[in-house]
């Protein structure tokens, strides 16, 4: 069993807080996200699980144990790095048994296990070579073989594809999540790309400043952000707000914007003040002549199976993913719709995200509103 627990972690760098009081936890055999930007403290809480930086409190435990101040060595886990960190000196096979060498294993038995990851991974033609003159790819399929052979409690990986190209990124991050479905081993994945988030992890933890703005399976991250930051970052393009002064009550289920009505999930909490931001998801803003709402065309991106459409309401700027049988043209006065069981209303002062019918609507029913 590898359950990670995280309880109140948090970490000080002098008078520079890095991590402040994260909790959450990470289900044994789940494919876990650290998501944000740079700086965020993603990286430290890692290194924390790790056993590489000492947290200033909070808890840290594995698999039931508490390891909060145990040596990295002591806590059975395996850390992949972004600039793979392997020894030049040696061959590939080298590299790939130093931790069962380390460990005292049999020959035997380091062989047999070396024979088995290099198929798993596809090395087996480059085992007897120098990592020097391997490619990026190779090197960090070595990487990931010198962390499977131990067959840790938990991969730890601090953006092990950031080194490659786009393209062979890419074909890594589904060689990654297949060679995770077929372990079945917990594996917690740092990085700054939230489309590679998207695309790889079971659940997505997002921070921001040392703090966990949300956590969550991608679906829920995407479509229920609980924090305005989280919406903006999740997302290509990312939510767009219509910023908007109005009272907001219990069981209101419309926003009055400009003298349109616009109808929205019913509100299970009222706006402790008036400055609200209505959240709305590209693909859910549609270009209609009935539309309520009525804008200016500033742009219109091509993309081929779709066009997104810069926009200019009396409440600021928003895109529009949409089809291309109507090519917008800049200039022209457009009507507006949008998907009322989508939007998102948010408090502009704290940034979160206001509890509505949204948020109690089941997974089934979220998706059947997005198409």
């Amino acid at each position: 069993m590898a359950e990670i627990v995280i309880r109140n972690l948090r970490k000080e760098f002098d008078a520079f807080t890095a991590v402040q009081g994260s909790t959450f936890t990470i289900d044994d055999g789940e494919f876990f996200m650290l998501l944000g930007p740079s700086g965020c403290g993603k990286t430290t809480t890692l290194r924390m699980i790790a056993g590489l930086e000492t947290p200033t409190s909070g808890e840290i435990l594995i698999g039931g144990r508490d390891v909060t101040m145990l040596p990295a060595r002591a806590r059975d886990i395996a850390f992949v790095f972004q600039m793979f960190a392997l020894y030049p000196h040696m061959s590939v096979r080298r590299n790939i048994a130093y931790p069962l060498v380390s460990q005292g294993m049999a020959r035997r038995d380091i062989a047999a296990k070396i024979a088995e990851v290099a198929r798993i991974l596809g090395i087996e033609g480059i085992l007897d070579r120098g990592v020097g003159g391997l490619s990026g790819g190779d090197r960090q399929r070595v990487a990931l073989a010198r962390a499977i052979v131990r067959e840790p409690l938990a991969f730890l990986m601090d953006e092990p594809l950031g080194a490659l190209d786009a393209e062979f990124r890419e074909h890594m991050a589904h060689e990654l999540r297949a060679l995770h479905d077929r372990m079945g081993a917990t594996t917690v994945y740092v990085t700054h790309d939230q489309l590679e988030a998207m695309q790889m992890g079971d659940k997505i933890l997002v921070m921001n400043h040392g703090v966990v703005e949300q956590w969550g399976d991608p679906q829920e991250i995407y479509d229920r952000p609980a924090t305005m930051f989280v919406a903006d970052f999740i997302g290509s393009p990312p939510m767009n707000f219509l910023h908007v002064e109005a009272r907001a009550g219990i069981g209101q289920d419309w926003l009055e914007i400009g003298g349109a009505r616009i109808p929205m999930p019913a509100l299970r909490e009222a706006a402790p003040g008036p400055e609200l931001a209505l959240g709305v998801r590209p693909e859910h803003v549609h270009l209609r002549d009935d539309g309520p709402m009525r804008a200016e065309v500033l742009a219109a991106e091509y993309l081929g199976a779709s066009q997104v459409v810069t926009l200019q309401t009396g409440f600021g700027q928003i895109k529009a993913r949409a089809g291309v049988a109507n090519r917008a043209r800049p200039g022209e006065t457009v009507g507006l719709a949008f998907d009322a069981r989508t939007l998102s209303l948010f408090d502009r002062a704290s940034g979160r995200a206001l509890r509505s019918a949204l948020h109690d609507a089941p997974a089934e029913q979220r998706r059947a509103a997005h198409g």
